[in-house]
């Protein structure tokens, strides 16, 4: 799985999870709430890719993250088995 495959996913649980976002307008250098997503949006975000990509990942690891880039590079990691958790 590559790292716009992850993308995809994050990028398409964002939309679902936030009203009225166009998922090709996400730009992956901004954080979950710069598209208006409030902390209860980041937890449908982050567990439904986390879900969909049948990975865990430590709390801990997802509070350093600042944008979205961050969250995809630690779920492809992950997932790749170069991560934490993996």
């Amino acid at each position: 799985m590559t790292r716009e495959d992850v993308l995809a996913v994050v990028v398409k649980h964002l939309a679902n999870a936030v009203d009225g976002l166009d998922p090709a307008t996400v730009d992956p250098t901004r954080s979950l709430k710069e598209y208006g997503a409030n902390s209860l949006d980041i937890v449908e975000v982050v567990s439904g890719a986390m879900r969909e990509l049948k990975v865990k990942v430590p709390r801990a690891e997802l509070n350093k993250l600042t944008n979205i880039d961050g969250l995809v590079s630690l779920l492809h990691d992950t997932k790749s088995g170069a991560g934490v958790g993996a």
